[in-house]
C-alpha cells in the first residue's frame, strides 16, 4: 500500500523536474485538487510539473522506490472524479501539460505523433495543418488533452464512423509504475507480434501506468458535409431514420445525435446565442451530418432526399438544412451547449450510459418510468450519441424543487438505472470512464473473471499499487 512521502522523497521529486516545475503552495496546488464536476475536493503531497518522458520516468521511479501515490492529471475535464487526489494529502499529482509537443506529422502514412499533454484542439489542428482529420470530437475539446483522451477511452460526435478513442491508436510511449519506458510508438496498421500490450493502458485511467504520447490515426479531411436539425416524433422514429441515412449514405452518416424539446428548450433559455430554428413543436430533435473527402459527392442532395422520403413516411415531422457554415455551427452550438443549459437550470442527476441501438426507446421509456416513482422533482433530459447507443439520461431539478431532497434522490434512482441498463445489455459508463465514481458498482457489477484478470493485470504492472489508487479498481 502507499505511504505518505517524507522529505528526502519530496526532495528528490522537486529535484527530477527542477526549480519552476514544481508546486506545494497552498493557493498553486488548488486547482489540482477538484474534479470537473466539484464532487470530490482532495489534497496533496506535491504537483509536479515535468517537462519529458524522461522526468516522467524518474518521478515514477522514485515513487514507486517509496511507494507513494501517484495522480496523474490531464485537463481536468473528467466526470467521475478520474484525476483527483484523495483527501488525505499524501498522493502526488503527476500534471501533463508541459508534454504538449506536436512530434512527427507523416500525411503519407496518415498519423501523427503528438503528446499526452497536448489538448484535443490543438491535436485537431494539428491534424488540418496537414490537410488531414483527427476525427475525436468532444464539448470539452479545448481543454480535455490527449492522454486522459487516450486513458477514459473517450467517445464523443463522431463514434459512429470512426469508433472510439481505443480505435484511433496506432501505438503508445507509456511510463511504467517503477519508470521503465514503454516505447511503442508505432504506426503500423498490421502488427501481430504477440499481445497488444498498448491495449491495455487506453481505458485503464492512469492506473497501470502514465501515457506520454501517442500515434494516432488520421483520415482525409472533409470536403463536403451537409447538416441537418430534424424534428421527430419518437425515438423509435430516430432508429428508423438512422437505418434510412445508413442504407443511403453508409459511413458517411458522422453524426447523429438525439435530444428532447426541453433540452432545447431549457438551451435556448440559458445559452446566449442559441436559437430553435424548427417551427414545428416536436418531441424529439435530431442533429445529423454527413461528411465525405469527395468535394463532388453533394451530400446535401442526398440528405435532403433521404429526409424527404422519411417525412412522406411520417418518421420525419420538421426539418432545416444547414446551408452555410454559420448556420451548421448554430445547429453544433443547439446540441452542444445542453449540458451547460442544464448547469444554469439546476442541479442534475447524470447517468452516462450504453445500450444496443436497438434498445434506446426501452431506455428511454423505463427510465422516465423509474424517474417519475424514484426522483418526482426532475425532469429527463435524455440526449446524446443515438447513433452509437450512448444516451446521457440526466435528470434537471424542477424549479421550486428542494435541492437536498432532490439530491437524495441520486443514488436509488442510480442503483435503478443501472439495474435496467444492464438488463438491456448495455453499459453503466459509455464514455467518461469509472474513476472514482462508479469503482464499487463496477466492482459489484462486473463479470468476476473479467474482475480478476484486471486485479492480475494492476498487480503485475503496478505491484506496489502506486498508479492512481482508488480510481477504477476498488482494493480487494
Amino acid at each position: 500500500m502507499p505511504r505518505p512521502p517524507d522529505r528526502r522523497t519530496l526532495g528528490e521529486l522537486k529535484a527530477a523536474v527542477g526549480d519552476g516545475s514544481w508546486l506545494d503552495s497552498p493557493a498553486d496546488v488548488a486547482p489540482y485538487l477538484s474534479d470537473f464536476r466539484r464532487l470530490y475536493h482532495g489534497a496533496a503531497a506535491l504537483v509536479l510539473l515535468p517537462r519529458n518522458v524522461a522526468e516522467v520516468a524518474e518521478i515514477l521511479r522514485i515513487c514507486n522506490r517509496d511507494e507513494v501515490a501517484v495522480v496523474p492529471h490531464g485537463g481536468n475535464t473528467s466526470y467521475c472524479g478520474g484525476a483527483t487526489p484523495d483527501e488525505a494529502g499524501t498522493e502526488v499529482v503527476l500534471a501533463l501539460r508541459r508534454l504538449n509537443r506536436v512530434r512527427q506529422i507523416d500525411a503519407v502514412d496518415y498519423s501523427m505523433v503528438i503528446e499526452a499533454g497536448c489538448t484535443l484542439a490543438e491535436a485537431q489542428a494539428a491534424a488540418r495543418g496537414a490537410e488531414r482529420l483527427f476525427p475525436l470530437s468532444l464539448g470539452s475539446e479545448g481543454t480535455a488533452q490527449i492522454g486522459g483522451n487516450l486513458s477514459t477511452n473517450a467517445g464523443g460526435t463522431a463514434v459512429l464512423r470512426y469508433g472510439m478513442m481505443r480505435d484511433l491508436v496506432l501505438g503508445l510511449e507509456v511510463v511504467l509504475a517503477d519508470g521503465r519506458i514503454f516505447e511503442g510508438l508505432k504506426s503500423l496498421r498490421k502488427d501481430n507480434t504477440g499481445y497488444d500490450v498498448k491495449s491495455l493502458f487506453v481505458g485503464a485511467e492512469g492506473t497501470l501506468g502514465v501515457i506520454t504520447a501517442a500515434c494516432l490515426k488520421l483520415f482525409p479531411a472533409a470536403a463536403d458535409t451537409a447538416t441537418a436539425l430534424v424534428g421527430i416524433g419518437s425515438p423509435q422514429d430516430a432508429l428508423d431514420l438512422l437505418a434510412r441515412l445508413r442504407t443511403a449514405a453508409g459511413d458517411q452518416v458522422t453524426s447523429f445525435e438525439l435530444m428532447p424539446r426541453l433540452g432545447v428548450e431549457l438551451t435556448v433559455q440559458h445559452v446566449p446565442g442559441v436559437a430553435d430554428p424548427l417551427s414545428q413543436n416536436t418531441p424529439w430533435y435530431l442533429l445529423i451530418e454527413l461528411t465525405s473527402p469527395n468535394p463532388r459527392q453533394d451530400l446535401l442532395t442526398l440528405l435532403t432526399a433521404t429526409l424527404e422520403e422519411a417525412a412522406a413516411r411520417g418518421t420525419v415531422v420538421d426539418a432545416m438544412l444547414a446551408t452555410s457554415t454559420a448556420q451548421a455551427q448554430a445547429m453544433w452550438k443547439l446540441r452542444e451547449s445542453v449540458p451547460e443549459a442544464q448547469r444554469r437550470h439546476g442541479a442534475s442527476l447524470k447517468h452516462d450510459v450504453s445500450v444496443p441501438v436497438s434498445a434506446i426507446p426501452k431506455l428511454i421509456e423505463q427510465g422516465a418510468a423509474l424517474v417519475r416513482r424514484l426522483a418526482p422533482e426532475g425532469d429527463v433530459i435524455s440526449y446524446g450519441h443515438a447513433g452509437d447507443g450512448n444516451l446521457h439520461f440526466n435528470v434537471s431539478q424542477r424549479p421550486g424543487s428542494e435541492i437536498k431532497s432532490f439530491l437524495a434522490r441520486g443514488p436509488a434512482l442510480e442503483l435503478a438505472m443501472f439495474d435496467l441498463v444492464e438488463s438491456l445489455g448495455g453499459s453503466i459508463s459509455a464514455e467518461h470512464g469509472i474513476g472514482r465514481l462508479k469503482a464499487a458498482e463496477f466492482a459489484r457489477r462486473a463479470d468476476p473473471v473479467e474482475l480478476s484478470l484486471m486485479h492480475a493485470l494492476k498487480r503485475t504492472l503496478d505491484p506496489k499499487g502506486i498508479m492512481n489508487p482508488g480510481k477504477v479498481l476498488c482494493v480487494p
